[in-house]
């Protein structure tokens, strides 16, 4: 077992009673001193994608804490111990709206990882007064009026649909070969396995939810855009890739890039992604 894995208070993992979140909502703060010299402390709230629940932050929230960030990390509805997957999109706002009302948070840096994406473009509607900064972390920039399974290729969306249909909740499970290679592709073997145990089926609802993004088009709110190079889960290229072809959605943005596919670094590089996440959202 990978030692930063089995390090977490997040696994094991992979039945109801063990996920990865121990609370449906999870705060981090570790009171270290800031040893990082690009900014001032930065207050951030990580939304996590799908297949996925706030756990996978951990590591790098730790990372950003010890520079003397603060970490908040919701946790979408339907994700963790939440085994309900009769969820909407806007079940998932709201839970992070009311998360960040409920702790009076201004001026924070608000990222989205993934699916992730679509979370953040529609809160930053309702409340744009309160974020600084969003950065979309090889996320989801859905066209207005689309969802997320309308931005993959078409034998993707279908494979989606089959899935969900054939279950008994309206979720999709994703075989560990297609995890593997489109999640985990620099990952060795048994660390894959290991992060494919906490993998929970993913409502299907909220994936084919076509979106109405025309008040987040028109914000100006500055954004950026953290691009993890060897980053397979939608196919690179023009046509489909998170960079630029999702990315130039966003107007004017600031660009990072790093090493780094769709998982493995939270497990594997969160020094890199912590730093790169307070490059994206400093002054």
């Amino acid at each position: 077992m990978h030692e930063d894995v089995s390090q977490s208070p997040f696994f094991p993992v992979g039945y109801p009673e063990h996920v990865q979140c121990q609370f449906p909502y999870h705060h981090f703060y570790y009171p270290y001193p800031s040893s990082h010299p690009l900014s001032p402390p930065i207050t951030f709230v990580l939304v996590h994608g799908a297949w996925g629940d706030c756990g996978y932050w951990y590591n790098t929230a730790e990372e950003l804490c010890k520079m003397g960030n603060t970490v908040f990390t919701p946790n979408l509805p339907g994700h963790g111990r939440d085994t309900n997957k009769a969820v909407s999109h806007e079940d998932y706002v709201k839970s992070v709206i009311d998360f960040i009302e409920e702790r009076n948070l201004y001026n924070f840096v608000l990222v989205g990882h993934s699916f992730g994406g679509t979370v953040i473009s529609k809160v930053a509607e309702q409340i744009p007064g309160r974020i600084r900064q969003l950065v979309f972390m090889d996320a989801f920039v859905v066209r207005n009026g689309y969802s997320a399974a309308d931005e993959i290729p078409p034998e993707g969306k279908a494979l989606w649909a089959e899935l969900a249909k054939k279950s008994p909740d309206n979720a999709i499970m994703l075989p560990f070969q297609i995890w593997r290679e489109t999640f985990m592709n620099t990952a060795d073997l048994e660390l894959a396995t290991e992060i494919y145990q906490t993998v929970t089926p993913e409502p299907a609802g909220p994936l084919f939810q076509k979106l109405d993004l025309s008040a987040f088009y028109s914000l100006d709110i500055p954004k950026s855009y953290y691009y993890l190079m060897e980053d397979t889960a939608v196919p690179q290229g023009e046509q489909y890739g998170w960079h630029p072809h999702m990315s130039s959605r966003l107007g004017l943005f600031r660009l990072i890039k790093s090493k780094g596919d769709h998982m493995t670094s939270f497990y594997t590089m969160p020094t890199m992604i912590a730093n790169n996440l307070v490059r994206a959202g400093r002054d």
